[in-house]
């Protein structure tokens, strides 16, 4: 395997020093497929088969993303486009073109439309009929939790004003008592989806190259894939098996609350399945669970009602017994919990499992991690670092913009609003914190994320919403390499030092150097993965 050098460049080795607080930099790197070599003057002395003028640039250790949804986010090129468009007859008529150029297709699909467009969430088959009423539609929202259906897909559904609610679901009905065409959580969508036509080995090949080029080009080089069903691990080995992927990935297998018990020996076999056939390249090691929906469909479990539905707490997806011994089921097979919790009382419940765990099972270096953690009651931020809970956050979301002003803070109320993301109070607590983006519901760009984390805000010109949960560059930096590295128990990645992996990212610009408001605009110049270089040159 080649050597290759990169000169001409900082290069921020990792973190600062917990001593000294300065952080470890050197001005040059050698790496090959096993690892880093050498840095600074030892690195010049290596013999290079390539050397890289990084152009006053900055390296780092290469990004990764602890909470991604891959196939999905490379499945929305091939759909309807239904995304940045500024009213839901926009969007219908947008599906409509797609129809009429697509008369082979049996079901219309859109992923990832903006769910703040209509009032409280609520959209109407109605409007879909309009464009499409001779095939079933089915679109999902931005938040992943919210569907929009036509009428012709409800049909198919069997969905009627008789269709009994699910328990793990809403079907949203008009003052008529018939369902509208908004479908909340899976209880309510899953039937619809179940309808559809299976993905083609080919349909989840263009999925996985299109998601592993995004992933190159934004300086990613491991992600943990955060709902994996069992066709979906059929898709990744395919991937694996063709060479179309340019990082690692870790399966985060789906704990289905309605039939878990029966899953277990399934997510042991997928484990070793997955470790046989792309050893180094995927694994199956994480147990992803639902603790909650979202709030912006009043699907967020809450400790106290929404205030625009002062009946309602939201809608757990686990009795909180249950989850408890779930979570320590897959531990005890040696598998890493995570936990999406976005309510407050969804992250209790999820620590209150974590803490099942540890006594049932002792305690342990789990890596259990709490996804997103938008609402996190005072009493119970402390518990991350106690329990040694990885806080996952998306910190594309931590802004204040149209979804919160026209769909979140309305529910949550002045209080709650200001209790989101509290990514530096968790920090602070001495809490192991890891990025991620959740594409496809946000972007994907590490960059992107940073700049919020540090800024707050939403645009160069707004306000920035809670100043006092910014983030420094340095700590953004390292949540996105090394704490997600921690997450995955990586102890050879996140960092640049010699012996440890060779994931390495070029930049144009420094971004502790630029104007914070300029962080997403740096470019990644080049990113290696295990030493080979998968973007750039």
């Amino acid at each position: 395997m080649p050597v290759t050098r990169i000169v001409n460049a900082v290069v921020w080795c990792g973190p600062p020093d917990p001593a000294t607080g300065l952080a470890r930099e050197s001005d040059a790197i050698a790496f090959d497929h096993d690892g880093i070599l050498a840095l600074g003057e030892e690195a010049l002395a290596v013999s290079a088969d390539l050397v890289v003028d990084g152009g006053g640039g900055f390296v780092c250790s290469a990004f990764r993303d602890g909470h991604v949804h891959a196939i999905a986010g490379g499945v929305e090129r091939a759909l309807a486009s239904v995304q940045e468009h500024d009213s839901p007859q926009q969007v219908a008529a947008a599906v409509g073109r797609w129809a009429r150029d697509h008369p082979e297709a049996e079901w219309v699909r859109g992923e990832g439309f903006d769910q703040s467009l209509a009032p409280g969430g609520v959209f109407l088959a109605q409007w879909l009929d309009a464009e499409v009423p001779d095939r079933p539609v089915v679109l999902r929202a931005s938040d992943y939790h919210t569907v929009w259906v036509n009428s012709e897909a409800l049909r198919r559904a069997g969905y009627a004003a008789d269709t009994p609610q699910p328990h793990d679901g809403e079907i949203v009905r008009d003052d008529a008592g018939e369902p509208c065409g908004t479908l909340r959580e899976w209880g309510a969508w899953r039937p619809v989806y179940d309808l559809l036509p299976p993905m083609t080995r080919g349909q989840a090949l263009d999925a996985l190259t299109i998601a592993s080029a995004n992933f190159a080009s934004a300086g990613i080089a491991w992600v943990q894939d955060a709902w994996v069903e069992p066709h979906d691990v059929t898709s990744w080995l395919a991937a694996a098996e063709e060479g179309v992927l340019r990082f690692r990935a870790d399966l985060g297998l789906w704990c289905d609350p309605n039939t878990w018990p029966d899953q277990l020996a399934h997510f042991v076999e997928t484990r070793e399945r997955v470790a046989a056939t792309a050893p180094g390249r995927l694994s199956a090691t994480t147990i992803k669970f639902f603790a909650d929906g979202v709030i912006e469909s009043g699907t967020g479990a809450m400790l106290e009602p929404y205030c625009d539905c002062p009946h309602s707490t939201g809608l757990p997806n686990w009795e909180p017994e249950e989850l408890q011994q779930a979570v320590a089921a897959v531990d005890a097979l040696g598998f890493s919990a995570h936990i999406h919790a976005i309510g407050d009382a969804a992250a209790r419940t999820a620590l209150d499992a974590i803490e099942y765990t540890d006594a049932v099972n002792g305690r342990r270096d789990r890596r259990a991690t709490i996804a997103h953690a938008q609402l996190v009651d005072a009493a119970d931020i402390g518990r991350f670092a106690r329990l040694g809970v990885i806080a996952n956050f998306e910190p594309y979301w931590a802004k204040y913009d149209v979804t919160q002003a026209e769909l979140t803070a309305p529910r949550l109320g002045e209080d709650r609003t200001a209790r989101q993301y509290l990514m530096r109070t968790i920090l602070d607590s001495g809490a192991p914190v890891s990025f991620g983006s959740d594409w496809p519901v946000t972007r994907h760009e590490p960059l992107a994320g940073i700049q919020v984390a540090v800024t707050r805000q939403a645009s160069p010109d707004g306000a920035p919403w809670l100043p006092t949960e910014r983030l420094t560059v340095e700590q953004a930096l390292t949540a996105y390499t090394a704490g997600v590295a921690y997450q995955a128990g990586d102890d050879r990645g996140g960092s640049l030092r010699r012996g440890a992996r060779a994931d390495v990212v070029l930049l144009d610009q420094d971004p502790r150097r630029v104007p914070p408001m300029a962080i997403e605009g740096i470019q990644v110049l080049g990113t290696w993965c295990d030493g080979h270089r998968v973007h750039g040159g």
